[in-house]
């Protein structure tokens, strides 16, 4: 979801590549609760962070607690942040309860993901006050 995010809010100022300690298929949930928002996730792909290994990147950013434990460190990498959110594809109960934590963590990351944006890609920075974006 915040690769989506990173794309359809930096609207080609800023490239974003996403990956996991394993892979296996973007979620439809989370393709579900993102097309909520008008955001497409529906080409996304789940791959395994070893793809990129190696790479030069400005920043890597964990997003979950178990990513941040399990993720080797990025040698080519500028910075690095972690942004604690839950895992939504942990979720159990019913298919509205499950659809409830994915718009949770969903709005979660579109909140950061928006701040990061707006401070020119600066992961360290706090939200600046007022100018929301889409």
């Amino acid at each position: 979801m915040a690769e989506g995010f990173l794309r359809h809010h930096g609207q080609g100022t800023f490239e974003a590549f996403s990956a996991g300690t394993e892979a296996t298929s973007v979620r439809p949930e989370a393709v579900a609760v993102m097309a909520e928002l008008g955001v497409d996730i529906s080409g996304q792909e789940s791959k395994t962070y070893e793809r990129y290994l190696g790479e030069p990147f400005e920043w890597v950013v964990t997003v979950c607690d178990r990513a941040k434990q399990t993720c080797p460190v990025f040698p080519g990498a500028e910075q690095s942040a972690h942004w604690a959110f839950d895992d939504p594809a942990d979720a159990e109960g019913t298919d509205e309860e499950r659809l409830a934590v994915f718009r949770r963590v969903r709005d979660e990351i579109n909140a950061r993901v928006k701040i990061f944006v707006l401070a020119g890609g600066r992961a360290d920075k706090e939200a600046p006050e007022a100018a929301p974006l889409g």
